[in-house]
């Protein structure tokens, strides 16, 4: 299938710049949002060196107002990818209420100020051959299949946002809509730089945006990868909490943010 209409948050680094990348192509018109404008600019270049028209917009998922704008005025969507998303820990101590309400604002509010815009305009669009209007591709992560106490937000997060993206698509496919949650592992970016813990099957970014892309084709509701991880994930979130909680009092904790 081949994506010529897409929209990316977080396109400025990490999974955002990747998928960016990887789906530049002559023909194919990206727009790409971010906060960081020198940054985006670098992903736009990037893109445009590989024959796409990349139009970057700085802004943060979390301005709703601009958000409607910017979606509503892009034109048809083939592809939206909402990736922008943050993460932060305890370092030791209890989550700040400053960080909590950060994390679900960028997470799973500009998640909702991304998608539900989108689906929106997505209805609006004549379907194809096949029935579909657009699809829809969400970042989650393996992080909502386990509560971990050591990034309590960013896992509650990602949690809300793969139960609502599961729990919609069939509705949303009724409308020609496509919808897809993407659970990563660990990936090779700014967000993990900080960590000074084992992250196990950790990848590049571009290995990523590959494996995500493949899913999103094949119309996937969930992409997990690696999946050994996200089994492990899933078979850890059923031992009893005191067991999670003795061994992750054995771990380090994920700096605050």
């Amino acid at each position: 299938m081949a994506f010529r209409r897409i929209l990316i948050t977080g396109a400025s680094s990490g999974i955002g710049r990747a998928l960016a990348w990887a789906l530049a192509a002559p023909g194919v018109t990206l727009h790409l949002g971010g906060r960081d404008a020198e940054r985006l600019e670098e992903t736009a270049r990037e893109c445009r060196s590989r024959g796409g028209e990349a139009l970057p917009r700085v802004l943060s998922v979390t301005d709703a107002t601009g958000m409607e704008d910017w979606i509503g005025g892009a034109g048809t969507l083939d592809l939206v990818i909402a990736n922008a998303g943050i993460s932060g820990g305890t370092s030791d101590t209890m989550e700040s209420e400053a960080q909590t309400r950060a994390i679900f604002a960028t997470n799973l509010d500009g998640m909702f100020n991304t998608v539900l815009p989108a689906m929106r305009a997505m209805a609006a669009q004549p379907a194809d051959a096949r029935g579909v209007r657009g699809q829809i591709a969400v970042v989650a992560s393996i992080a909502a299949f386990i509560p971990g106490p050591g990034a309590p937000a960013y896992c509650a997060s990602k949690a809300a946002v793969d139960a609502w993206v599961v729990g919609a698509a069939p509705s949303a496919r009724m409308q020609g809509i496509a919808l897809t949650s993407l659970c990563p592992g660990f990936i090779t970016s700014p967000m993990t730089a900080v960590n000074d813990f084992p992250m196990p099957g950790i990848m590049s970014a571009e290995r990523a945006a590959g494996l995500m892309l493949r899913g999103i084709r094949r119309k996937r509701t969930r992409v997990i990868f690696p999946l050994w991880f996200g089994m492990a994930a899933r078979f850890t979130a059923l031992l009893p909490v005191s067991w999670r909680e003795a061994a992750a009092r054995r771990l380090p904790a994920k700096k605050a943010l």
